[in-house]
């Protein structure tokens, strides 16, 4: 008697997969901050230097977005697998995963600029369209798990 998967477990084991990637990063944001660094947008860091004026949105250090970052991810994830808060975790997570492309792609901006190196062109080139199917996959855990097992 073959085994059958129903809607609900496949999205549950989505859900969790998706949860142990989230707290993956998260905790690699406290390990190794300078990987999520150079992907947290300019417009966003806050200079105390006074070599640049601060925009707006510039309210925290870089140092600070990656580890608000990480707490957020370490956050989302538990929320993740509670099926009752999974729906509005999951739209959440994919909004968040989409205004990461402004980071990837300020990234990849200044990899190919002057102080851009062929390592760092490489990386982000590579990291960029990673974040299509992240975006997508979160996108899936909004829908209710219904209908006949696959």
């Amino acid at each position: 008697m073959p085994f059958r998967w129903s809607s609900r477990t496949t999205q549950s084991l989505s859900a969790a997969a998706m949860s142990a990637l989230l707290l993956t990063s998260a905790r690699k944001h406290f390990v190794e901050p300078q990987f999520f660094a150079e992907v947290v947008p300019d417009f966003l860091c806050r200079d105390d230097s006074g070599e640049r004026p601060n925009g707006p949105l510039a309210v925290m250090s870089r140092e600070e977005w990656v580890a608000v970052s990480g707490l957020i991810e370490a956050g989302a994830a538990v929320v993740l697998l509670i099926p009752g808060t999974r729906r509005a975790a999951a739209g959440c997570i994919t909004a968040m995963f989409t205004l990461f492309l402004a980071g990837h792609v300020d990234a990849l901006r200044r990899a190919y600029g002057p102080a851009g190196t062929p390592a760092r062109r490489k990386a982000h080139t590579i990291r960029l369209p990673l974040q299509v199917p992240l975006i997508l996959w979160a996108w899936s855990l909004r829908k209710p798990a219904s209908g006949p097992g696959l």
